[in-house]
């Protein structure tokens, strides 16, 4: 373990810069959230124009039907099949996230990615700037973790925008990215300076970096779980014939689609925490000689890893699909965030490594 005496000295000035990035980057977030909100607000007109032009569509294939009609009572070998009139809620998006031609031109979602492609830039050079100053990885205390967490689920999201269309989810990951650093920087704001002699490891690189790609992922979950249980509220009100007060969720898949997905996103982050879980049993016992200790911030890392095992062993064998299983999602959510700022906090423990 290095001596303290040994470390390389701070540089102040790079992270005096780290910080103000870190800044910048939240509020470029901050107004790319309002873009992607106001992206949603404005679809409803959208959405408007495609009912009308459904219904315009209808109303012609009405008119062709009866017409083709009167030439089959008069010729009776000849006859047409009766058009369909469902097509007043034509999707928008189908539960493959592959959106329709109608729903192309969203001026102020593309300029809210731009944003967001900016916001991760900053936010990229703020994260490692502080490492650089440091001269040691950026994540040793909540700062550092909560500020590296956002910024993992930024760059997941905009990595998922390659392969799946997900600028429906902008507004929520993105204001969870804002959320997430404003909690950095004015929750906890840490003081730059080198790691406590027990974290002074290389495990430190193995363990919590992976425990940090785990947050964000069960975070990027977290989000469409709440999402899959507003779209299950309004379909189920829609089907009992009440009108539909959220008509821009149309542009969000249906709630099947993202339990899937967020199904999907929870095993991969699952496999992870699994992980993080036993290289910090490993790393317990090259610091401080046992693997297992009951020490606050361990049990709490295990009641993670019951809950989102408890999720997948029931929606895979038990049949909990639906709201049930989002529910149980989102208790897990709960128990990382929980475990990241209750037990940091007040639990005192040989994991107090809070920094606040």
């Amino acid at each position: 373990m290095p001596n303290g005496s040994n470390l390389a000295p701070i540089n102040e000035t790079l992270g005096n810069y780290s910080q103000l990035f870190m800044l910048l980057s939240a509020f470029v977030y901050m107004v790319a959230f309002i873009l992607f909100a106001l992206d949603l607000a404005k679809s409803n007109k959208t959405i408007s124009e495609i009912d009308a032009a459904a219904l315009k569509r209808d109303s012609e294939m009405l008119v062709g039907a009866a017409t083709t009609s009167v030439s089959a009572a008069r010729s009776p070998k000849r006859g047409a099949p009766a058009p369909r009139a469902d097509n007043v809620s034509e999707d928008v998006v189908n539960d493959k996230m592959n959106y329709t031609e109608h729903s192309s031109n969203r001026n102020m979602a593309r300029i809210a990615l731009v944003l967001t492609w900016l916001g991760v830039a900053m936010h990229g050079f703020a994260v490692i700037a502080r490492g650089v100053a440091a001269h040691r990885v950026p994540w040793g205390n909540m700062y550092e973790f909560l500020s590296t967490g956002a910024l993992v689920v930024a760059v997941v999201y905009l990595v998922v925008l390659f392969f799946k269309d997900l600028r429906f989810m902008g507004s929520f990951i993105i204001g969870l990215v804002t959320l997430m650093l404003c909690g950095a920087t004015i929750g906890f704001p840490t003081p730059l300076g080198h790691l406590v002699p027990a974290l002074q490891s290389p495990w430190i690189v193995i363990h919590v970096s992976i425990a940090v790609l785990a947050s964000a992922l069960f975070s990027i979950s977290f989000a469409m779980n709440v999402l899959q249980l507003i779209q299950h509220s309004r379909m189920n009100k829609i089907a009992s014939g009440l009108p539909d007060k959220l008509p821009f969720m149309r542009l969000v898949p249906g709630a099947g689609a993202l339990e899937n997905f967020a199904y999907r996103i929870n095993t991969i982050a699952f496999v992870m925490w699994t992980f993080t879980v036993m290289a910090g049993a490993i790393w317990a016992e090259a610091a401080w000689g046992r693997y297992w200790g009951w020490d606050p911030k361990e049990v709490w890392s295990f009641v993670i890893w019951v809950v989102y095992a408890g999720y997948l062993h029931a929606r895979a064998t038990g049949g909990w699909t639906g709201p049930r299983s989002a529910w149980l999602s989102i208790i897990g959510y709960g128990c990382v965030i929980f475990n990241f700022t209750i037990v940091n906090i007040f639990f005192n423990g040989l994991h107090s490594y809070a920094g606040v």
